[in-house]
């Protein structure tokens, strides 16, 4: 294990988080808000730990898989415990793992919140809320990686730690050249949102704050009714991007090289986006008459279908009160989620193809056991370790899950409140049902729940293995 170059990846992470909460402590500037030293006295302590820890360089810069994985689990750590300081110096969120509930779910772009009141925040505080959902969404190890060489394969190593789904391949020949890319295209969606909404009469303060949680597909917003009081038109800006933003970003690059044929001919696009268009359909249909007209309601039903499936975590209705059956779908959205290599989270629709396809293949094999049939994706076959990967990621989901929702039920919910809490934070979605749904939030689990929770957010962002390895003997011997 080459704990020097873990420690000064750890380091640089940390500093790179200081700069990161200067433009919340410009805000705090231009609103004259007393609560920008909570942010300069957290940038201080982020800066002072970073060199620290990269006051002498590693003498290899050779990183293998073992130590890619346990470096970005705990840089996503790091970065939390010192993410939380703003809001407890300046003393927004006195409890420190109410603040760190708070900063996770902001930079695993979880959404689930601890407030009952997010409009008394700060604008500075709110701003940073916000702002850890736009860098989780791509990642920070990503732009680190960008910048940072590594030996031994490291860049892909972190990549595939902190990347979305069950396999993760390079747009570009180098690794440092793909996280350029991505955050390139990252950057121009994001901006191109930001016109759309300044457009439409919504503030520039409230234009960045959305497009954060939108990029992020995150969902914190400055409102208490998330987005329900903003226009129709802003709402459908939202509704567009959310979608596009749990898209395979591969799709937007082979776009821009104008391979149209092979964009549109990936399947989990195409699945995504037929789940995404059933399941309005569906909820149209179900939900009809509580909303002013046909257009209304199809609107309304986009909305909530687009939040779920993408984990974005907005609202602009309480979707609790619809009938079981759009609610059951809506908790099927959860699971399922966005693409794999988008900014989403759930199991990804990428893995459900998988799956389909190998119990399909089983199938043809009890019936004709002589048949041999590989399983293929866009004409390329699955190797075994892909799909085996796919498999223990299920086992290990369902584990997960499973054990935090006995844990948390020891706060003695209704079950229907204990199963969405975990299905939202594990798939990093926000809202849940009931005491979690649209309207409430979580403050009122005990800290071991929230403890668990944080732990979901963290795991369900970084998909399961970085941070279950950090529990496994074998990480730690020589």
């Amino acid at each position: 294990m080459n704990y020097k170059l873990i420690r000064y990846i750890l380091g640089l992470v940390l500093l790179l988080e200081a700069v990161l909460m200067a433009p919340a402590l410009i805000v705090a500037l231009i609103y004259w808000e007393r609560e920008g030293f909570g942010l300069l006295s957290a940038m201080g302590f982020c800066v002072a730990a970073g060199l620290l820890l990269t006051l002498k360089g590693p003498k290899s810069k050779t990183m293998h898989a073992r130590e890619g994985f346990v470096t970005v689990s705990l840089c996503w750590i790091f970065m939390s415990a010192f993410g939380a300081l703003p809001f407890v110096i300046a003393g927004a969120i006195p409890n420190y793992i109410d603040a760190v509930f708070e900063i996770v779910s902001g930079f695993t772009t979880t959404g689930s919140t601890i407030l009952t009141d997010v409009e008394t925040l700060p604008r500075c505080l709110q701003f940073w809320r916000s702002f850890t959902h736009w860098i989780g969404g791509m990642g920070v190890l990503v732009f680190v990686m960008s910048i940072l060489p590594l030996a031994g394969g490291g860049n892909m190593y972190m990549m595939k730690a902190e990347s979305t789904g069950p396999s993760v391949g390079k747009l570009v020949p180098k690794v440092k050249g793909t996280a350029g890319l991505l955050y390139r295209m990252y950057v121009a969606l994001s901006l191109i949102m930001l016109g759309l909404l300044l457009l439409g009469g919504m503030s520039l303060f409230d234009s960045l704050i959305t497009v954060f949680g939108t990029a992020g597909t995150g969902g914190f917003g400055i409102r208490n009714d998330s987005m329900a009081s903003y226009n129709t038109y802003l709402q459908v800006v939202t509704t567009i991007f959310m979608i596009m933003f749990g898209i395979n970003f591969s799709f937007y690059y082979l776009l821009w090289k104008r391979k149209w044929k092979s964009a549109f001919g990936m399947t989990e696009v195409r699945v995504y986006l037929l789940i995404i268009l059933a399941s309005i359909v569906l909820i149209s249909i179900n939900i009809y008459g509580m909303f002013d007209g046909v257009l209304q309601t199809i609107q309304q039903a986009a909305f909530q279908v687009g939040t779920i499936i993408t984990t974005t975590g907005f609202a602009t209705t309480d979707f609790n009160l619809w009938p079981s059956f759009s609610k059951t779908i809506l908790v099927i959205l959860m699971c399922i989620g966005s693409c794999a290599g988008s900014t989403g989270g759930g199991i990804k629709v990428q893995r459900i193809l998988i799956l389909v396809k190998s119990i399909r293949n089983e199938l043809d094999v009890i019936t004709h056991p002589h048949h041999v049939r590989k399983l293929k994706i866009d004409g390329h076959a699955l190797e075994r370790s892909t799909v085996r990967l796919v498999n223990v990621f299920l086992i290990a989901y369902a584990a997960v899950f499973a054990l935090s929702l006995l844990v948390i039920s020891i706060d003695n919910y209704d079950f229907t409140t204990n199963f969405t809490a975990v299905a939202a934070t594990l798939n990093n979605i926000g809202p849940g049902l009931e005491v979690v749904g649209p309207t409430g939030n979580f403050a009122g689990f005990s800290y071991l729940s929230k403890l668990v929770l944080i732990f979901d957010m963290l795991a369900g962002r970084l998909e399961l293995f970085p941070m279950l390895i950090l529990f496994s003997r074998s990480t730690w011997r020589k």
